[in-house]
């Protein structure tokens, strides 16, 4: 399955919330979702009656799209959940924010996910130093994400590295934004997931 090129805004507008997948044109008052909310499509501003299955789709098409990850990667998420210790559900969600493009979203270095994922598939970062360039690595407890010494020159990066500044990290990631580096202090818990989600909605619809 190919990975989806059309306008980002459909897609939230088609899961009836903000996805943030546009960075800062989605906070400041540009975004297209604050100006029509409906369902894209000739009927979308049409009430329809959404049954059990329905809603359990759209919870798992919101997360999926959230993270942006392909369907076939969020199933091997759940199937991965499923074997851990712990809540199911919980545990899928974790290892979302574990992947390697959310943490380089999360410590200020991109605006989206989705710039996230082709900064580190253009390899301007390390891991534990050494370069890398798969977004869905899963980090760990103690791992270390940089951006790489040569890409620091970046232009890109350079602008990049002013918001990196002053964005507001998750407790579990210690940033040093000077050299443009953070530790995973620890993995995600639950309520570190600042997105609501009603995950119970996705375990069901992968349990019939």
């Amino acid at each position: 399955m190919a990975r989806y090129t059309g306008a980002n805004c459909k897609l939230c507008r088609r899961e009836g919330c903000k996805l943030y997948l546009k960075g800062e044109r989605c906070t400041n008052g540009k975004c297209a979702f604050d100006h029509r909310s409906t369902a894209p499509g000739q009927h979308g501003a049409a009430r329809k009656k959404v049954g059990e299955y329905g809603r359990q789709l759209r919870e798992k098409q919101k997360a999926r799209r959230y993270y942006g990850v392909l369907e076939g990667q969020f199933k091997h998420y759940y199937e991965m959940a499923e074997k851990m210790e712990g809540i199911t559900g919980a545990n899928l969600l974790i290892l979302l924010e574990r992947r390697l493009d959310n943490v380089v979203y999360r410590m200020g270095m991109a605006a989206s996910r989705k710039e996230a994922r082709q900064l580190v598939l253009h390899a301007h970062f390390t891991l534990n130093g050494k370069k890398v360039s798969i977004p869905s690595i899963l980090v760990k407890a103690g791992d270390v994400i940089a951006v790489k010494e040569t890409s620091k020159e970046s232009v890109k990066i350079k602008a990049l590295a002013e918001a990196c500044a002053t964005a507001v990290t998750p407790k579990w990631i210690e940033k040093d934004a000077a050299n443009l580096t953070a530790k995973v202090v620890a993995l995600p818990a639950r309520e570190d997931i600042d997105f609501e989600f009603n995950e119970q909605l996705i375990v069901e619809l992968y349990s019939k």
